[in-house]
């Protein structure tokens, strides 16, 4: 830990959770050690070296509970149980300890919203079982009728109709995960000792997924929206949110050195402040899409759009400059479980797959904010070319393209095909690709969903064996962090601010200033940095002979630097 300095973003704090490179492992898409073709834990701790060698400091872990897996796994049935095709309770201990034992911490992902529709809880409720009658939203009416016209993130109505009580409950999400009524204080007291529970573990926090739509407002009142997700304003951010994370943060987590992200929906930065920090409600950061948005039109999901480089730059600048006065730490991520593959979306992955993965890499790694990476993308994993249907899992996209198909907006699969290929976050979701194994060494059996025909091209073994690769500069890029103070607490100040293609910024702590730039085209482009001073040496860059003329670089297509200013 070094000590605080002046002259640094947020608070000048130091903590380890800020000096941080956090890795998201999708469990069931990682590595699989015994051939039934779902990744689990001790596949997991198999790659435990490997995570070791890449620099990593936390592994963030999406939810291993026993769940029937309709969201893969965030619909969950036992909040205390190991999913069966994960392992069991013995084999996350000895994963936590392999990890602990290689300095790298470990946080779950944490599902406070909503469970299954087969937690015991559901059932009883459905039941109207003592004390479980309002553990979950509940309105009584016509059963043709839904209460009001909120919409499922998964589209469709946010609400479904039950034949047991003969009533409705509210699903923000999909039918089969019914939200949580944190109005009930019983509630909010069973979700604080699961919480505990695997505080007690060992573990060293949590990532609580949309933690900010859990409290709803009493009557449930329409939405205003017409489009997009219908009543987003009635429970973003809603009512008694800040009770209720102030309340968890005051019984339980008050009482361990750990680390607490929120998954933010449609969240401002100003909303954000009020979650963060000692000032807030206690949470250490939040993350938000502003930027992973840029792509959608006026018919969402099904409206892809082209976004320019400053649409971007203004979104995440945005965030810093409005977090960096207060204590509010901020995050930064390309790609989650949640998302296309970060090459295919925000890259070139034909042409410039190495320059522009890396590039997005340099940027993930040299932002002021703990940075997120996601399995894969450290090797430039791409989007998967869907053929049809069958192939697919997620529910989201699946729900969406039977919605069209029913609707009669689409016919056949071809007519929903290019944007189920770009939109679809089964491309995060599809195997890491270890070799050019026939399953990419990935598993001795049949995957649960398809592995990337392009895995003979792009994989681990094949990138550890090069000194150029999307691997290798990540491994270089993470180590650059680990070493320089000013890509963790350095002020953020941004360069050429209207360049059209060239996004550049400057990190400085005390008399230290690093400068990143990075060319988000695919051709040449030139720019004037000489304001921000002359150039000591080269810290990094994804291509050979980098000029070190702040006056007139000429950066090639997704040409990355970063550079030490004298």
């Amino acid at each position: 830990m070094c000590a605080s300095r002046a002259g640094t973003i947020g608070d000048g704090e130091q903590a380890w959770w800020k000096e941080a490179v956090v890795y998201e492992i999708y469990p069931q898409s990682f590595n699989d050690s015994d051939g039934d073709g779902i990744g689990d834990i001790p596949g997991i701790i198999e790659k435990a070296d490997y995570l070791d060698e890449l620099g990593i400091d936390v592994v963030w872990l999406t939810p291993p509970y026993d769940s029937p897996h309709a969201d893969n796994g965030y619909d969950v049935r036992d909040y205390r149980s190991i999913l069966d095709e994960f392992g069991d309770m013995d084999d996350f201990e000895r994963l936590l300890e392999e990890l602990h034992d290689r300095d790298i911490r470990l946080i779950l992902d944490m599902v406070l919203n909503h469970t299954s529709d087969e937690h015991e809880w559901f059932q009883k409720s459905r039941r109207e079982e003592d004390g479980y009658e309002d553990f979950y939203h509940w309105v009584e009416g016509d059963p043709d009728e839904p209460p009001n016209n909120w919409t499922s993130g998964f589209g469709g109505s946010a609400w479904a109709y039950d034949e047991v009580r003969e009533a409705w409950y509210l699903h923000l999400f999909h039918e089969k995960q019914p939200d949580l009524n944190w109005r009930n204080p019983e509630v909010r007291q069973s979700m604080y000792d699961v919480v505990e529970f695997w505080l007690e573990k060992g573990i060293d926090g949590f990532r609580f997924d949309v933690f900010n739509v859990m409290s709803k407002p009493e009557g449930y009142p329409d939405g205003d929206s017409e489009g997009g997700w219908v009543g987003m304003e009635h429970f973003s951010d809603g009512p008694r949110i800040h009770e209720y994370i102030g309340d968890l943060y005051d019984e339980v987590l008050s009482e361990y050195d750990v680390m607490t992200v929120g998954e933010g929906m449609d969240i401002t930065p100003r909303a954000a402040k009020r979650y963060c920090g000692p000032s807030g409600d206690g949470l250490n950061m939040v993350y938000h899409y502003d930027h992973t948005l840029l792509d959608y039109g006026e018919d969402g999901w099904w409206d892809v759009v082209d976004w320019e480089v400053s649409e971007i730059r203004e979104a995440l600048t945005k965030w810093v400059h409005q977090l960096e006065v207060t204590d509010a730490w901020n995050t930064v991520y390309l790609g989650t479980h949640d998302t296309p593959r970060i090459a295919s979306r925000f890259g070139n992955d034909d042409r410039y797959r190495y320059e522009s993965a890396t590039m997005l890499g340099t940027l993930l790694l040299t932002f002021p904010a703990t940075p997120f990476c996601f399995q894969g993308d450290e090797i430039g994993m791409t989007n998967y070319p869907w053929s049809s249907r069958e192939e697919m899992r997620d529910a989201d996209a699946t729900n969406r393209v039977e919605m069209a198909f029913e609707e009669g907006r689409a016919e056949g699969f071809s007519d929903v095909q290019d944007v189920v290929r770009y939109r679809s976050r089964d491309n995060a979701r599809t195997p890491v690709q270890w070799s050019d194994d026939d399953m990419a060494g990935f598993t001795d059996g049949e995957p649960w969903i398809p592995i990337n025909p392009n895995s003979e091209d792009i994989n681990v073994a094949d990138q550890r064996d090069r000194a150029e690769s999307v691997l290798a500069y990540y491994q270089e890029l993470i180590e650059l962090r680990h070493s320089e103070d000013p890509l963790v607490y350095g002020v953020y100040d941004l360069l050429a601010e209207d360049h059209p293609r060239v996004w550049a910024f400057a990190r400085s702590l005390d008399d230290e200033t690093l400068l990143v730039a990075l060319n988000w085209a695919g051709r040449t482009s030139r720019v004037d940095l000489s304001e921000a001073g002359s150039v000591e040496s080269v810290l990094a860059c994804n291509y050979d002979d980098p000029g070190t003329d702040l006056g007139s670089l000429a950066l090639r297509p997704y040409e990355a630097r970063v550079y030490r200013l004298e």
